[in-house]
């Protein structure tokens, strides 16, 4: 064998001892799919101020374990936005508002994009979320508007008593109700408001496989405003 031969048969041996090293080093985590994504809000998402098409942030309070290896560690930063908004009505209709998780980056700069659908929100009470990750706004307190109400009438009974004595309580306090009524109808349903701390989970329904990346991102978590 030349010496050619000899060194073209070293060289070939060497590449293929070291093409496994390289398929390894290619493998990226996986997020199965059917995943719940455990987060913590780092933004204010609101009926009320944001608008459709804005974008939220938050953090993962729980890792994502897959075969024995943590895929997603605890304060990934993720990223969504806010496909669907409707503000509250006044004598009906609550406040909606829909939102979807874009994007996972983990602290070594592991990046999966994804399109995770809202399962579930611990925010205010009243504050609900029904199908297709829509989060529902409280309705009007009843409480509150039974007590505007009662002071509406005291308030018109006083005024009648005033205007026309002891009798004219009675038409002051049936005024005073009907105004109470009117103020009752004429508020608004109350809104959405999620707040830096929220909790919510979002369920990531395909498997996910993260980008490439050899340098490590600067992990930044957003301030809460």
């Amino acid at each position: 064998m030349s010496c050619l031969a000899r060194l073209l048969n070293v060289m070939l041996l060497g590449a293929v001892g070291v093409l496994p090293l390289v398929a390894e080093s290619t493998d990226n985590p996986t997020i199965p799919a059917g995943t719940s994504l455990e987060v913590e809000l780092t933004s204010t998402v609101s009926s009320k101020t944001s608008q459709s098409g804005d974008v939220f942030t938050g953090k993962v309070t729980e890792p994502v374990i897959s075969h024995g290896e943590e895929v997603v560690p605890e304060s990934s930063i993720v990223q969504g936005h806010i496909t669907f908004l409707k503000p509250p009505g006044r004598a009906k209709g609550k406040a909606e508002l829909r939102l979807v998780l874009d994007s996972i980056k983990t602290p070594d700069g592991q990046k999966y994009a994804i399109a995770a659908a809202l399962q579930d929100a611990k925010g205010p009470d009243g504050t609900t979320v029904k199908d297709e990750g829509t989060v529902v706004g409280p309705g009007k307190d009843t409480k509150k508007a039974a007590e505007d109400s009662g002071i509406a009438a005291a308030a018109g009974a006083g005024v009648g008593a005033i205007a026309a004595g002891g009798s004219g309580a009675l038409y002051g306090a049936a005024i005073g109700a009907v105004v109470g009524v009117v103020h009752t109808l004429a508020k608004h349903h109350g809104d959405v408001v999620l707040d830096p701390g929220t909790d919510m989970s979002f369920l990531i329904p395909r498997a996910v496989t993260a980008s490439k990346s050899t340098i490590p991102d600067a992990m930044v978590v957003p301030d809460a405003h």
